[in-house]
């Protein structure tokens, strides 16, 4: 026997309403009293009805879409579609939408005019949309104008989310470095607005407290650039280091080529543990020992989610962060 799949039809049945109720009701319109909105929502959380959001899309004349967000803070978006972590989310999206009548339409907002182009994507969306990269401030604000939204770092508790344990990883990150025998461990950050870098730069921290360790550390901007330069300059202000932990593997890549300029080897005078496990790991020489983050599978499930309906205030979905070992650090 099929499983039953209850229709709005059936959901204006049971609260006893019109078809035309209900649909304003689930469609968050006016139109409806309050009394009559409670005994619609009632229904819908008896009967499991989850709303078709393409056909809504299609229904109100616009074409369904999964919208992706990325607040850029450089200069430029140029670097956007060449980023490992950029492309690992259109991935983990696009496993999901093949097959499904939807567009995917990426938005790459600079930050200075974040707030006018977030008002007016929220306006815009039909199935909802993934935030990639976004401010807790921005993440609200867009939350607030479209509840049809996921983001995959952490902002506002209200906002729904996929969590990665990016403070854990961090943490255990540099456990490994001094499990190896290394003391001397420094750290390269992310942009300081980023969520997901201020949470690896307090997982550092927090690892450091913890073992009795000096901090040592430079600020990166999650690009190869921005590693080379942290690393030349934390290697010229403090020669003793014997080990970094960086939050991307791209920075993480700069970092070796920064230290290998100056003659040293890695891991053998100075061990590196990423943060990612993108492309990049596996190019560097030597290959990355890392965090893995697994973008392609929490960009998934965002996009499941979303299909589902708008998603619960507040929901949470946790993803682990793991160690994958390669050659860029030993004892």
């Amino acid at each position: 026997m099929k499983r039953f799949k209850p229709t709005i039809v059936d959901v204006a049945r049971v609260a006893g309403v019109s078809r035309a109720t209900a649909s304003r009701v689930i469609n968050n319109a006016p139109g409806a009293s309050e009394p009559l909105r409670a005994r619609v929502h009632a229904a819908v959380a008896e009967l499991g009805y989850q709303p078709n959001e393409a056909a809504r899309a299609l229904a109100s004349g616009r074409q369904p879409a999964v919208d992706v967000i990325a607040v850029t803070y450089g200069p430029g978006v140029g670097w956007l579609g060449t980023h490992p972590y950029f492309s690992r989310v259109l991935a983990g999206m696009m496993s999901v939408l093949e097959g499904v009548n939807a567009q995917l339409r990426l938005h790459a907002v600079g930050h200075e005019a974040a707030a006018e182009a977030i008002d007016e994507i929220a306006a815009n969306t039909t199935l909802g949309a993934v935030m990639a990269d976004i401010t807790p401030v921005l993440a609200t604000r867009f939350y607030l104008r479209c509840r049809r939204t996921v983001s995959l770092v952490p902002t506002a508790a209200s906002v729904p989310a996929m969590q990665a344990d990016n403070i854990g990883g961090a943490y255990t990150a540099v456990h490994e470095l001094h499990r190896l025998g290394r003391r001397r461990i420094a750290a390269i950050h992310g942009p300081a607005l980023n969520p997901c870098a201020i949470d690896r730069r307090a997982g550092y921290l927090r690892a450091v407290r913890n073992l009795e360790l000096i901090e040592v550390s430079a600020d990166g901007d999650f690009h190869r650039e921005g590693g080379y330069r942290a690393a030349r300059h934390l290697l010229e202000q403090h020669p003793d280091i014997d080990a970094m932990f960086i939050a991307c593997d791209l920075m993480a890549a700069g970092a070796v080529q920064a230290i290998t300029a100056t003659g040293r080897r890695v891991p053998d005078d100075v061990s590196i543990i990423g943060f990612d496990d993108s492309i990049a790991a596996v190019c560097t020489n030597p290959p990355l020992t890392t965090m893995r983050l697994p973008v392609e599978d929490m960009a998934a499930s965002a996009v499941r989610l979303l299909l589902q309906g708008s998603p619960a205030v507040g929901h949470r979905q946790r993803f682990p962060v793991d160690l994958v070992t390669r050659d860029s650090a030993r004892r």
